[in-house]
């Protein structure tokens, strides 16, 4: 039997257009999910770039046409969970830390939230300066239909939702729409 090493696609791709960096998560058969691969990618090129002056802002999007990212690679985590590996706890340290990279970035940063964005695809969005939503967004906190509580910061960007929505969703893991989440934003700008 012939075996071929076929090298697997990068999990990220990085790009630089016009002084943009342009991080495409790069995972679409998964919908993005994230793995402890795509999170050390995604923190070793954010920490670069923060410090190279020719950038001047970041995009996050996803690849393919259906999802920005899904959150995290529920499969590969019950792999580590089931193997034992301490990547399991390094996978949730080091998204929180990504997460709380992208909040804190010295440079704009914008999220082309484009098709599904739950669990640590909405960690990643949140913590960005600028996001943008589509006809195809569906945003969700969905762990919390499963009696997880709503992680990556969630009780953060949750509570700034106009009155008892952010409750809502944390409680139940209701998918908005892009339109619900444009709503939002003029909903929160009238209460102030």
């Amino acid at each position: 039997m012939l075996l071929y090493d076929i090298e697997a696609p990068p999990t990220v791709l990085a790009d630089i257009i016009d002084g943009v960096g342009v991080l495409t998560l790069n995972r679409p058969a998964v919908l993005n999910a994230l793995d402890l691969a795509t999170v050390r990618t995604l923190m070793r090129q954010l920490t670069a770039w923060a410090r190279d002056p020719a950038i001047r802002a970041v995009l996050l999007r996803g690849s393919g046409e259906r999802a920005f990212c899904a959150g995290g690679d529920v499969r590969s985590l019950y792999r580590l969970q089931r193997q034992g590996s301490p990547d399991l706890g390094r996978f949730f340290d080091e998204e929180y830390a990504l997460d709380c990279l992208i909040h804190r970035y010295p440079k704009p940063t914008i999220a082309l939230m484009d098709g599904v964005v739950m669990g640590g695809g909405m960690g990643l969005a949140q913590g960005c300066t600028h996001r943008l939503v589509t006809e195809r967004t569906r945003m969700a906190m969905p762990e919390t239909a499963i009696g997880i509580f709503p992680d990556v910061g969630g009780s953060y960007f949750l509570s700034r939702l106009p009155p008892a929505l952010g409750a809502y969703i944390g409680v139940v893991g209701d998918t908005l729409s892009g339109v619900d989440a444009v709503a939002r934003e003029e909903v929160a700008a009238f209460f102030g």
